[in-house]
């Protein structure tokens, strides 16, 4: 069985948006794009490498999928995560894209989300990785699908943006089972689901 690892940076006060490029996200007015760039260091190459090494395929949402389509491609092929996310295969969660994507290893996840996702976890294989996709997260946390968060926490308050965890989302339990300091004073936490019952 497969697990769904969710793996975003996030500020302080939990937005999650837009922490690659300036141009990335800048819905709502977001003016703040590309925050978590000042902030990489060896560290986070180093622990997230491996961490990255253990994807069996991608979840995306499809915002994020066309942000990553439209960027990755075309990036330089020593860039560590090109190959990763050029070859890896994809899953799209949209209800507005059709067959064929455009980028390679890529399907449309069919029928009822929760359900196709609750397929594919049932699958035989490493974790699924799901980057971004807030609103395709949310609807997964609210099937209670997804079973580890890693989460770069990164010094930064913005009091705006678009926030990893929001107005709907279930309670649940988690468990820290690892957790890195960056000499930038980013902390990579990873937490598991606990299973109740």
């Amino acid at each position: 069985m497969s697990r769904i690892v969710t793996v975003n940076s996030v500020s302080l006060d939990g937005v999650m948006q837009a922490p690659g490029r300036p141009d990335e996200d800048p819905r709502d007015g977001f003016g703040h794009g590309g925050w978590a760039v000042p902030y990489s260091d060896e560290t986070i190459a180093r622990t997230m490498g491996p961490r990255m090494a253990e994807t069996g395929s991608l979840l995306l949402g499809r915002r994020t999928y066309e942000d990553f389509h439209g960027y990755w491609p075309h990036q330089p092929a020593d860039n560590p995560y090109v190959p990763l996310l050029n070859e890896t295969m994809k899953y799209v969660a949209s209800t507005t894209l059709t067959e064929p994507l455009p980028w390679r290893n890529s399907t449309l996840l069919a029928g009822d989300l929760p359900r196709a996702v609750t397929a594919l976890k049932e699958r035989p294989g490493k974790d699924i990785v799901v980057l971004g996709s807030g609103d395709l997260l949310r609807t997964l946390m609210r099937h209670d699908l997804v079973d580890e968060y890693v989460l770069l926490i990164h010094p930064l308050v913005f009091g705006s943006g678009r926030r990893l965890l929001g107005d709907g989302v279930p309670p649940a339990r988690l468990r820290l089972v690892d957790s890195v300091t960056t000499g930038t004073g980013v902390v990579l936490a990873t937490y598991r689901r606990e299973v109740t019952g």
